[in-house]
């Protein structure tokens, strides 16, 4: 048997310690926000990989958005030495996840194996693709144990709030400098025989219009803020949203409804607020004097992000030119320019290689419509070589009864393992995928 079939056998035979992972990571309920429980599944992840001949660093994120004592920022990165100097290749997973919310029909940090899938918050985004790198590189170790470079895993927080206690605060110290590593995987749920290349840009923007405060019975002596947030959301209805519907990108992004400009109204306050959960009582009457809206706009590799915030400023002012009264605050709460790795770069034909063996299909290259942490491993990190790729349905992301299937997690961590084969073993692969699909 050749070390190629060799590793893929022996990545077969670690279904059980697969799922068993898998499920002891969901098991930690890494709920973000707050935060919860960093600490706890960055010691799991330490004795794991210590036991595997890996070096880790437990590093916290102090001060950056949300640390505190209550709930600081903890990262961890391991690395794995081979025999002799060459290139790294870096595993990156966040290991937080979003609110549980309802219409689960399984315990959400239950981890339980059920049909072939294992169920919980964050199966597929993205424990199960941390599970994933992790066996791949063990099983890679194992059946190469002369190879040069160096392996790396990270487990870091805050992805699904931006990243910034997690992968930007390493960044910025340099964790992801090309002088340090030169390939970067990142194991996001994009379909097994997906290559992810980038991401859409996103801004951020709060709005508030302003009223006066006045007795609800005499509405007239006031001004409602409220109304003129309706008049906000009516311009935007009847102007803005067919507008971008009309730009279509030519970046590969999916699903196909991403493949244009999209704004979403990520939250809508006006008034009083609702109290307590226990407070019985009920509200004041008083006209509003203050509404806020949080904007959520995706745009292209095709647009210009000056033009992303001054389209909004345009139909504010027009407003206030033409509606009594009408007075507003904006502020950009921050912006991601889109990322985009050349489909040529060494970790996107390493990988691709790979899927053809493992599958025996070419990939196909797309663009994520959210970002993820490549964001900061581009801007900050000026590493370019760096792309998403792992198991999972990016569609079950964020859903009630969140799941990744095994047979999925198997084999995303063989084409992991053969892609640190043809990177850091000069192996060469049995690419039978055909030609490349776009």
């Amino acid at each position: 048997m050749n070390k190629q079939a060799d590793f893929l056998s022996r990545i077969t035979a670690k279904h059980d310690d697969l799922v068993a992972l898998t499920g002891d990571l969901i098991r930690i309920p890494t709920l973000n926000p707050p935060g919860e429980n960093y600490r706890d599944i960055c010691a799991f992840l330490d004795r794991r990989l210590k036991a595997s001949g890996f070096e880790t660093e437990l590093l916290r994120a102090i001060g950056t958005p949300g640390d505190s004592e209550r709930y600081p920022r903890w990262n961890i990165i391991a690395r794995r030495d081979g025999a002799r100097p060459g290139a790294c290749v870096h595993f990156n997973s966040h290991i937080d996840v979003v609110d549980v919310g309802q219409g689960w029909s399984v315990d959400p940090f239950g981890g339980a194996l059920i049909d072939g899938k294992v169920y919980g918050r964050g199966a597929c985004d993205m424990k199960g693709g941390l599970a994933a790198s992790i066996i791949a590189a063990e099983t890679f170790i194992e059946v190469w144990p002369d190879f040069e470079g160096a392996i790396e895993i990270s487990g870091t927080g805050d992805e699904e709030s931006g990243g910034y206690g997690g992968v930007a605060w390493l960044a910025e110290r340099g964790y992801f400098k090309p002088e340090r590593v030169q390939h970067v995987i990142i194991p996001e749920p994009l379909n097994k025989d997906r290559i992810c290349l980038g991401h859409r840009g996103v801004w951020w923007g709060a709005l508030e219009t302003h009223g006066r405060i006045a007795h609800g019975s005499m509405p007239f002596l006031g001004d409602c803020a409220v109304r003129h947030m309706g008049a906000v959301i009516a311009e935007m209805e009847a102007s803005l949203y067919p507008a971008l519907a009309a730009r279509q990108t030519e970046m590969p992004v999916v699903p196909e409804g991403a493949r244009q400009s999209t704004l979403n109204i990520n939250s809508l306050h006006g008034g009083q607020s609702e109290g307590a959960a226990d407070f019985t009582g009920l509200p004041s009457p008083c006209v509003p004097d203050s509404a806020r809206m949080v904007l959520d706009r995706r745009f292209l590799m095709e647009e210009n992000l000056a033009d992303v915030e001054g389209e909004i400023r345009d139909l504010l002012e027009n407003l206030r030119k033409t509606r009594p009264n009408f007075r507003y605050d904006l502020r950009e709460m921050h912006h991601v320019l889109p990322s985009m790795t050349d489909q040529k770069a060494p970790v996107v034909t390493s990988v691709a290689s790979a899927i053809g063996a493992v599958l025996g299909r070419a990939p196909d290259y797309v663009v994520s419509p959210g970002t993820y942490d490549q964001k900061h491993i581009d801007r900050i990190g000026r590493m370019k070589n760096c792309i998403a790729y792992g198991p999972g349905i990016l569609d079950l992301a964020h859903q009630p009864d969140e799941y990744v299937g095994v047979d999925d997690m198997i084999d995303s961590a063989k084409v992991m393992g053969l892609s640190l084969a043809h990177l850091l073993a000069g192996e060469t692969l049995d690419d039978n995928s055909g030609p490349a699909r776009t």
